[in-house]
């Protein structure tokens, strides 16, 4: 049973083949001290792993979707870039980056599946040679269907038609791990934390793994999807997952628990 979208994802050997592409924008996700130890070739460093977003109001929320807009120019990313994104797995950095540009409206974005792991396991060449772009041309069209606020989620407590997925760690859920003003999990939501969706090597799972996972949890493709995390990063991968296999209608939540466990205004839910 393959992926509804196997091209979300690209192998080792699909990156190969592209090195050489002038359209080619490789970005790797990793911590820069990763990146300086060695990297693909070509790829650029882009580590925006601490820029997260705590506000989904709309003055917040649009003055931060224009610092990663730019951010991303300044990687060299055009309109018509082919762009593939990376980390040590197929993990949640790249994934998080994957979900902006597919929000941004950009039609060609890729994640190597396994990563860098999988890349140096082949034997494939690295180097440290730093490659710094000129700024790209690309600019957001954003679909505002693969993006919740607090107040779509909030819109969306207790309707059938809707399903909230939380993707952090069990002691986030039951709120024994606090990371916010607030420990608990919004309610309804349903947890299957986003480690879930790989194999033991970094892989993402096989279509059928994924699609009897999801469907143990009642997570049908029939109803739209919500993941959250604490930033928006675990979200992302499960909106890629879920994507992979076809699910329709799938928003990240971008603010997740950083924006409502500190909102007291917003409800929550304890083991």
């Amino acid at each position: 049973m393959s992926y509804a979208h196997p091209e979300l994802l690209w192998t080792i050997d699909e990156l190969r083949g592209h090195l050489q592409d002038p359209k080619l924008a490789l970005l790797d996700l990793r911590p820069p001290e990763a990146y300086a130890n060695g990297h693909i070739p070509g790829a650029r460093s882009f580590d925006i792993f601490g820029i997260s977003l705590i506000d989904t109001r709309q003055q917040a929320l649009e003055a931060y979707l224009w610092i990663i807009e730019h951010l991303i120019q300044a990687k060299g990313v055009n309109t018509d870039s082919t762009v593939v994104i990376y980390d040590d797995v197929a993990g949640m950095r790249s994934a998080r980056l994957f979900w902006f540009l597919e929000f941004f409206g950009h039609g060609d974005v890729h994640v190597l599946n396994g990563g860098f792991n999988a890349w140096t396991a082949a034997g494939l060449p690295t180097t440290r040679d730093a490659v710094v772009p000129k700024a790209g041309n690309f600019k957001m069209n954003q679909r505002r269907e693969l993006l919740a606020t607090a107040q779509d989620v909030v819109e969306r407590l207790g309707n059938e038609d809707t399903i909230l997925i939380d993707t952090r760690s069990d002691g986030e859920f039951n709120g024994e791990l606090v990371r916010a003003a607030r420990g608990g999990r919004i309610p309804g939501a349903i947890h299957l934390e986003w480690t879930n969706n790989l194999d033991d090597k970094g892989f993402f799972k096989s279509a059928e793994e994924l699609k009897v996972m999801y469907a143990a949890k009642s997570i049908s493709p029939n109803k739209e999807a919500i993941p959250y995390c604490q930033g928006g990063y675990r979200a992302a991968h499960t909106y890629l997952a879920l994507r992979l296999i076809g699910y329709p209608r799938v928003r990240n939540y971008l603010g997740s628990w950083g924006e409502w466990g500190n909102r007291m205004d917003l409800p929550l839910e304890k083991a």
